[in-house]
């Protein structure tokens, strides 16, 4: 049985747009809050969506980031065109970077993106083609509790 929708949007992300970095993260956690849910859930899901969001802006040309809530679960996919990741195991590893200088000297590429999104989320998954791009499968459950 499906469960119902709740709440479903799109986002675009932009390769490069260091600008606007962070600004779907910040419309997640609002929706979520106006939503009502447990500040700790919405905390797990922004924290996740941001270092989503900022990786498809380092790294990728161009993305887009699907937020799916239904009663149970909040959903994110995030699917970007981009060079991809040849070693996703290395890639899991937290300190690992391939940001260029130029993004350090922003504060980003500390290696810890995708392994932030791992302890926050429910249920992760990822898949990356080179030359191609990455796509992101995050949930998180909507009854969770601080522990």
């Amino acid at each position: 049985m499906t469960e119902a929708l709740v709440f479903r949007q799109e986002f675009a992300v932009k390769g490069g747009d260091f600008t606007h970095a962070g600004e779907v993260a910040c419309e997640i956690k609002n929706l979520l809050k106006e939503l009502g849910l447990s500040p700790f859930v919405v905390r797990r899901a922004s924290i996740s969506a941001y270092e989503a969001e900022m990786n498809a802006i380092m790294y990728a040309w161009r993305g887009r980031l699907v937020l799916s809530v239904t009663p149970r679960r909040i959903r994110i996919i995030v699917e970007d065109s981009g060079p991809g990741i040849e070693d996703i195991d290395l890639a899991m590893r937290e300190g690992w970077s391939t940001a260029t200088p130029e993004m350090r000297e922003m504060g980003f590429g500390a290696g810890m993106g995708l392994s932030n999104i791992k302890k926050n989320t429910d249920q992760f998954r990822i898949k990356s083609k080179v030359g191609r791009g990455t796509r992101l499968e995050m949930m998180i459950l909507t009854n969770g509790r601080e522990p």
